[in-house]
């Protein structure tokens, strides 16, 4: 039975399963960790297809269940407790495959990205519209910090949209199959990775107002420094890519203006 307060909502047919699989594009070899395996349909499905599965489940009456229901399954390591816990930098190369729980969307992605250096990818199935925003481009009003920061260090692409009906119990949205293809070294070359994040969310806290207002409490020079950057002070944050943000991070640390520049961080 669904515990509300987890977020879970299960998907029991095989054929969207198996097209979950394929956008992962994994390989024989591959370790495998899936964060909330629920019935343990997704996890069978992918032991038959790579070397090792981790899945990791919080519900004890559901984590007693996978025990009893995938004993016979030898490349599968079923994990009692928080995804949000578990030491992730301590594994060889791996790939995320999950239907992750609604409610730690957000910071199960960014738990993974801070074990980014052995993450080869993140296929995942969230809300439909946590996916748009993901993948998000530079103009839309789905494009954000989220957006921003998960394309500093993967490549997302939405793979396929699952109506909320494919789902029991039945949830209130659509769901989404995301692909997250970790890259090498980041996007852009900043000097100051906190700093160009600060920036991003500094510009975005008042997204509707042109830069020179959204961004006026950090630097008195502000058109000029925008202005410097090649950048119009009367655009909006969402009409920024991520090269542009790079770039004023960058001009915000030059040491001719340092007189001029207030502490943000």
């Amino acid at each position: 039975m669904k515990k509300k307060s987890l977020g879970q909502y299960f998907l029991f047919d095989p054929f969207i399963i198996e097209r979950i699989i394929n956008a992962a594009h994994l390989r024989p070899e591959d370790l495998v960790v899936e964060i909330g395996p629920g019935p343990g349909k997704l996890t069978r499905m992918l032991s038959e297809k790579i070397r090792r599965v981790i899945a990791i489940e919080l519900d004890e009456r559901l984590f007693a269940r996978l025990k009893t229901e995938l004993a016979g399954c030898d490349n599968i390591e079923l994990i009692h407790g928080d995804a949000l816990e578990y030491p992730y930098e301590t594994l060889s190369e791996f790939t995320v495959v999950a239907n992750i729980p609604y409610y730690i969307t957000t910071p199960i992605i960014f738990r993974l990205l801070k074990s980014r250096k052995n993450l080869r990818s993140m296929t995942l199935t969230v809300q439909k519209e946590v996916a748009e925003r993901i993948v998000a481009g530079p103009g839309g009003k789905d494009y954000g910090v989220l957006s921003i920061m998960i394309q500093y260090y993967a490549v997302p692409s939405l793979q396929f949209v699952i109506p909320r009906e494919a789902f029991r119990p039945v949830p209130k949205v659509d769901s989404a199959v995301v692909h997250m293809k970790i890259l090498e070294k980041p996007s852009v070359d900043v000097g100051d990775e906190r700093l160009f994040f600060k920036l991003v969310k500094t510009a975005f806290s008042q997204r509707r107002k042109m830069l020179s207002n959204s961004l006026k409490n950090i630097r008195s020079d502000i058109k000029e420094w925008l202005t410097e950057a090649g950048i119009d002070p009367q655009r909006r944050p969402e009409t920024l890519g991520i090269e542009e943000f790079a770039r004023l991070a960058d001009l915000f640390e030059n040491p001719k203006s340092a007189d001029i520049v207030r502490k943000i961080i």
